[in-house]
């Protein structure tokens, strides 16, 4: 998780913009998921959690709208992610952009591969990481 968070701050810095990093809050993620450790169960926890931070922030900074990097993952559940974005725009009275971002995916993972930046390949979840690189010896 550290290595996406640095890639992005270093991308943002030679792009000349602002990125917000919110905490990880393993605690709180881990009391809201309980025994709910398997996907996409623990994922719809987890995509809540972030959008009801990032609807948070954007109510405090006074943000028109607010929208995720989760909906250019062709491996997320949009209609699901919309879902909750949506209801979480209604509840602060702030406009979710549900814009479906899939089409630039490959283009980005190629930009990024020409650039040498960092491509994590697990959401970042404790979980998702040991589904990723975990593999059960055969003995």
């Amino acid at each position: 998780m550290e290595r996406r968070r640095k890639a992005v701050a270093d991308y943002a810095a030679k792009e000349d913009f602002e990125v917000v990093f919110g905490e990880y809050d393993m605690e709180n993620f881990f009391k809201n998921v309980g025994a709910n450790i398997e996907a996409p169960l623990r994922c719809h926890i987890c995509w809540r959690m972030r959008l009801e931070k990032t609807v948070q922030y954007a109510k405090r900074e006074r943000f028109g709208a607010f929208t995720t990097t989760l909906l250019v993952s062709p491996y997320q559940d949009q209609k699901t992610i919309i879902s909750i974005g949506s209801e979480l725009g209604k509840e602060f009275g702030i406009k979710f952009i549900d814009e479906d971002f899939r089409d630039g995916f490959r283009m980005a993972q190629e930009e990024a591969r020409e650039q040498g930046i960092y491509r994590q390949k697990y959401c970042g979840c404790v979980f998702s990481e040991k589904e990723r690189f975990y593999r059960p010896s055969t003995i």
